[in-house]
């Protein structure tokens, strides 16, 4: 799985529907809106490198109220989750 962070910069006064719109894109995993420089921030994940660019090239730079991205693709992924179902498995049939 390949995971990308897009840092969305939109028009202000359409920020909740610029992320609705992006958060029903497929390979689209999370929206969140965030204070700082940008306006929201995507989730991206993906099964193969190819198809960043056509969620986020194709398909999320053209939703209308999107004025630009930066895109960062993710080495390694560290989640307090995903640690703690990993540890989980097979706990609960003891």
């Amino acid at each position: 799985m390949i995971s990308a962070i897009v840092l969305i910069s939109a028009e202000v006064d359409r920020i909740p529907e610029v992320a609705a719109a992006i958060a029903e894109l497929k390979g689209v995993s999370e929206v969140y809106s965030v204070t700082g420089d940008v306006d929201l921030i995507a989730v991206v994940r993906v099964r193969h490198h190819e198809q960043l660019a056509d969620v986020i090239a194709d398909q999320l730079n053209k939703v209308s109220g999107v004025l630009g991205t930066q895109t960062h693709i993710a080495f390694r992924t560290y989640s307090k989750h995903d640690l703690e179902a990993a540890f989980s498995l097979g706990l609960d049939d003891a």
